[in-house]
């Protein structure tokens, strides 16, 4: 067996800080520390920080009035800041930058009267952040099909945002449909798909013609892992989401020589480096690391850590 091991692969700049916002609170604040949503989605670093004393909530509501409640990677709507505020919670703001930039455009374009064609996954802890921003304004679409079936004229003004962790081929899709209906509808300047999920579609697209089957390592609830696996699967090539090494079935693997692995954006590296053990103990494989990009963004924590840790000297995560 050979496995071709892709880079970029796993944690993203988002992430990495979302979960570096939480480690530096929990030293500076103690537990309980509430989270709105699940910092990111990953069953694996959801579990280490509920070891910890983390507790994830669904409403603000169930976090005690005074608590420090962090916002999730994936971000919030205005509503919910506004009820953290009347129950005087101390919040801390973990949302990814790159979602922030999609909050600002939905503000923009609401405050200029657009009609806001968000394209996206109903349910998604992201688009109910990014469609909070200003509810009476957007309209979500999942498909060539959905543009099919809007109701707009060629009078309205039309506007259209994306969630941050969709297919890049996809959403291309998408929008040219509705360019198509819509001549008249706007975008942003710059693509609202983040740059670590355009990069490790990238590295499964060409890497994955050399390989017999893929494994992608993250889980079942997060967007940009399922489209890593719907990629290889497009291509023809068997592809199987896992949380980890535990999931992986040996049945995969009759006849199949060459492995690709890769991980979503919230995945630990460390799922990785079990999985390829897991492997090379069974199958005597080899290991080769193919690096289609090279990434070096960094996003700081929230500038109000920052200062906190600053003033009582705390190092950085």
């Amino acid at each position: 067996m050979k496995i071709l091991l892709a880079s970029p692969r796993g944690f993203c700049a988002g992430v990495n800080m979302a979960i570096e916002t939480l480690e530096t609170a929990i030293r500076l604040h103690g537990t309980p520390i509430y989270v709105y949503h699940e910092i990111v989605h990953n069953k694996h670093v959801v579990d280490r920080f509920v070891r910890e004393g983390v507790v994830f909530v669904d409403s603000v509501e169930e976090v005690p009035e005074g608590a420090v409640l962090l916002y999730s990677a994936h971000g919030v709507a205005p509503l919910v800041r506004r009820v953290s505020a009347e129950r005087r919670l101390r919040a801390i703001d973990a949302t990814c930058p790159l979602v922030t930039k999609v909050h600002l455009e939905a503000i923009k374009y609401a405050k200029a009267d657009y009609r806001i064609v968000l394209i996206g996954h109903e349910g998604h802890d992201e688009v109910i952040g990014t469609m909070g921003q200003a509810p009476d304004a957007f309209t979500l679409v999942d498909s060539a099909e959905e543009v099919d079936a809007l109701q707009f004229g060629p009078d309205d003004k039309l506007a259209y945002l994306t969630q941050t962790t969709l297919s890049v081929d996809d959403a291309s899709k998408i929008i040219q449909r509705l360019k198509e209906r819509f001549p008249q509808i706007v975008g942003p300047p710059k693509d609202d798909i983040c740059y670590a999920t355009q990069n490790r579609q990238e590295a499964v697209r060409l890497l994955s013609d050399e390989a017999d089957i893929v494994i992608v390592l993250g889980s079942q609830n997060s967007s940009n892992s399922q489209r890593l696996a719907e990629l290889a699967r497009d291509g023809g090539i068997a592809a199987h989401l896992i949380d980890g090494a535990g999931e992986i079935d040996p049945s995969w693997f009759k006849g199949h020589e060459t492995v690709l692995i890769t991980a979503g954006a919230s995945a630990p590296e460390s799922v990785v480096q079990e999985s390829v053990e897991w492997l090379k103990s069974r199958y005597a494989a080899t290991v080769e690391e193919r690096t289609i990009r090279e990434e070096d963004v960094y996003f700081p924590l929230p500038k109000e850590l920052r200062a906190a840790a600053a003033a009582v000297q705390l190092p950085m995560a």
